[in-house]
């Protein structure tokens, strides 16, 4: 990941960012209506892992400063 232009992480970022708020929209739903448990943590462990991803990326944009 480390080779990607700031450019191509913001494009990532801004993906993730729309699967992350789509499954938190989907997993709402699912919870209103008592839908399958197991299927639910599927997409909570999903939406974890992009929240990892999406933080990892937006860590890449910032710039290293000297201490």
């Amino acid at each position: 990941m480390d080779t990607l232009t700031p450019e191509q992480i913001s494009a990532r970022l801004a993906e993730f960012r729309q699967e992350h708020r789509a499954l938190d929209e989907q997993i709402q739903r699912m919870a209103a209506n008592g839908e399958d448990e197991l299927e639910a943590k599927r997409l909570k462990r999903r939406k974890l892992q992009l929240k990892d991803c999406i933080a990892r990326l937006a860590d890449m944009l910032i710039p290293d400063e000297p201490a």
